[in-house]
């Protein structure tokens, strides 16, 4: 998949062999331990040819054999999620700056890492939709209550089977956007084709959106989605309040995104295992109360940080310049 999304930004790519050993079992362990040494090759083979004056890490553990043949070259971590997992643990050793999402995000690590926040960089090409210009292009009048679901890049089959088993009903209450992914996108047409004539234009359906997912979550009143950390920018950025749906194979990186917007007042929570029987009361109590959506809205929105790209951006230009410190592996 960041093949294809690296591609359509016109940036060259080179693909580096790995794979998790967290939580895997053990008869992977030593397939798993053996692409990791292929990946420490190939990123030793990349830096080699590219000479970077600096490294920059978002996660993962495909990022791991890059970090190991790094050293001594400058490197900035940056820190998605609330909370780190281990692979960012691990990257966290290696790097001469960590940012973050959120001020919460510092107690992960320890008092003598340089950590500075700077929020979640939003995609220039949501930046420039609108509430007006988002409703336009979906063709809904500004007075339309709009619910916008959607699972993340692939999609949530759960979210999916949820909607659509209370999707007449919702209908009646708001008009729905529904970014479905392309496993369930042959279902959702078949639904759409199954809805009364007055409803089936109410019920806005994709498999996928690029830019024009900036024009959703403009015109969206309200939205029900995972818990992932593109919301703790995207969300915020549109001040969208949120039916969060925490990922729950995944420990608990969305469970404490969730929570921390939650705290705040700007979304609420709903378990993957309750949302087949609550999703409907919900959403329907939601929508219809304009007073707690301005309140949940405004809260949303006190939590952007518009600049955020632009922090990160001048943090890696200050690597750049900086002279690379040799041994600056710090043990915790």
């Amino acid at each position: 998949m960041e093949r294809d999304l690296i591609s359509r930004q016109h940036i060259p790519f080179r693909g580096i062999p790995a794979a998790g050993v967290h939580g895997v079992g053990l008869w992977a362990l030593p397939g798993n331990l053996l692409r990791l040494g292929r990946g420490t090759l190939a990123s030793r083979r990349i830096l080699r040819e590219f000479q970077p004056d600096v490294l920059f890490f978002t996660g993962g553990y495909v990022a791991v054999p890059m970090a190991l043949m790094s050293i001594p070259r400058n490197s900035l971590l940056y820190v998605p999620d609330i909370e780190p997992g281990l692979a960012l643990k691990t990257l966290a050793r290696f790097s001469d700056c960590i940012a973050v999402t959120a001020e919460e995000s510092r107690a992960y690590f320890p008092p003598n890492k340089r950590v500075v926040v700077t929020g979640y960089p939003v995609r220039p090409e949501l930046m420039q939709w609108n509430r007006r210009s988002g409703r336009a292009w979906l063709g809904i009048d500004d007075n339309e209550k709009l619910l916008l679901v959607f699972g993340g890049s692939k999609g949530a089959h759960s979210i999916n089977e949820a909607l659509w088993r209370v999707l007449p009903a919702l209908l009646m209450k708001t008009q729905v956007v529904h970014v479905t992914g392309q496993a369930d996108w042959q279902t959702a047409e078949a639904h759409r084709s199954q809805l009364p004539a007055e409803l089936v234009n109410r019920y806005h359906a994709y498999p996928y959106l690029h830019e024009e997912m900036g024009a959703v979550l403009a015109a969206a009143d309200l939205t029900v989605c995972r818990a992932g950390a593109s919301t703790l920018g995207e969300l915020p950025h549109f001040g969208l309040p949120a039916v969060l749906v925490p990922y729950p194979y995944a420990w608990r990186y969305q469970k404490v995104n969730a929570q921390y917007l939650a705290s705040r007042g700007a979304a609420v929570v709903v378990e993957n295992d309750r949302l087949s029987s609550e999703l409907l009361s919900v959403v329907s109590e939601l929508i219809a109360d304009n007073n707690r959506l301005a309140e949940m809205r405004k809260a949303m929105s006190g939590l952007a940080q518009p600049q955020a790209a632009e922090k990160i951006a001048q943090l890696l230009r200050e690597l750049a310049h900086t002279p690379a410190r040799k041994g600056r592996v710090t043990t915790w």
